[in-house]
């Protein structure tokens, strides 16, 4: 996996924004070896070794680990795709990290989900807590299934359909819409978790995606489909910067199938 080039969409000397391809985690989880987002950082940029803060799992228990993430202020998830952006430097790292506690720095996401939504925007405000029946997943609070545990955190996430579609799927209905997503927080699995909420899980999502929406049959992908199409962000030399990211061509092929 050393051998993998991980196209840049934009560099200069504090960061670089990477066009991550599926299936790359951005970090290590503690339970394997695969090579990470990390690992590539560490490999092209030897500069940015001692650059941001290990990750602590398991924190307090004789199992902590420190996991090592140059450079990363915020990730994706292993299937997502898209614009992700690494630091240099210590001072950038500190900058941006703090810039996204701030929620200045804003992503545009594009997904497709089952079902078709009728409203052109739409806003989901709900808070997002540990799921008690899957330790990998989140969930939203909800005081019929209480199924939340932990504390439960603000999340919010807006969003406008872009196409929708009345498509087949093996010989049944199969209605989706691509939707552009913009998280006003930045939650694990916060739009996963959101979009499942209100019954249009993403397509391909094999943890939150397994539920019948309200408009019929389960199209099947081979991954999640949401891509981080845009990232916008301030640098002092240069302003306002946006970077984007186009949609992969595994996405464009499924858009093709159902249109």
């Amino acid at each position: 996996m050393k051998k993998l080039k991980i196209k840049v969409l934009f560099e200069n000397e504090l960061v670089v924004v990477f066009d991550k391809p599926v299936g790359l985690m951005v970090h290590a989880d503690g339970r394997g070896e695969e090579y990470t987002l990390a690992d590539y950082v560490k490999d092209n940029y030897p500069e940015t070794a001692h650059v941001g803060e290990p990750l602590v799992l398991e924190k307090g228990t004789p199992s902590e680990t420190l996991v090592d993430r140059p450079g990363i202020v915020h990730r994706l998830d292993r299937e997502t795709t898209g614009a992700i952006l690494v630091t240099k430097t210590q001072p950038a790292f500190l900058y941006f990290k703090k810039q996204f506690k701030k929620h200045n720095i804003k992503k545009v996401y594009t997904a497709l989900v089952h079902g078709i939504i009728k409203k052109d925007t739409g806003l989901i405000d709900a808070p997002i807590g540990r799921s008690k029946s899957d330790f990998r997943a989140r969930t939203v609070a909800d005081m019929h299934k209480n199924d939340a545990r932990g504390t439960m955190r603000e999340a919010i996430t807006r969003y406008k359909v872009l196409e929708r579609f009345n498509s087949t799927w093996e010989g049944k209905s199969a209605p989706m819409t691509l939707v552009e997503v913009y998280p006003l927080t930045g939650r694990t699995h916060q739009i996963r978790t959101h979009f499942k909420s209100i019954r249009h899980p993403l397509v391909g999502d094999s943890l939150y995606g397994p539920v019948r929406t309200r408009d019929g049959e389960i199209f099947k992908a081979t991954r999640t489909l949401l891509h981080a199409s845009k990232i916008s962000f301030f640098l002092n030399e240069t302003g306002d910067m946006t970077v984007q990211s186009p949609l992969p061509k595994d996405f464009e092929a499924v858009l093709a199938q159902v249109r």
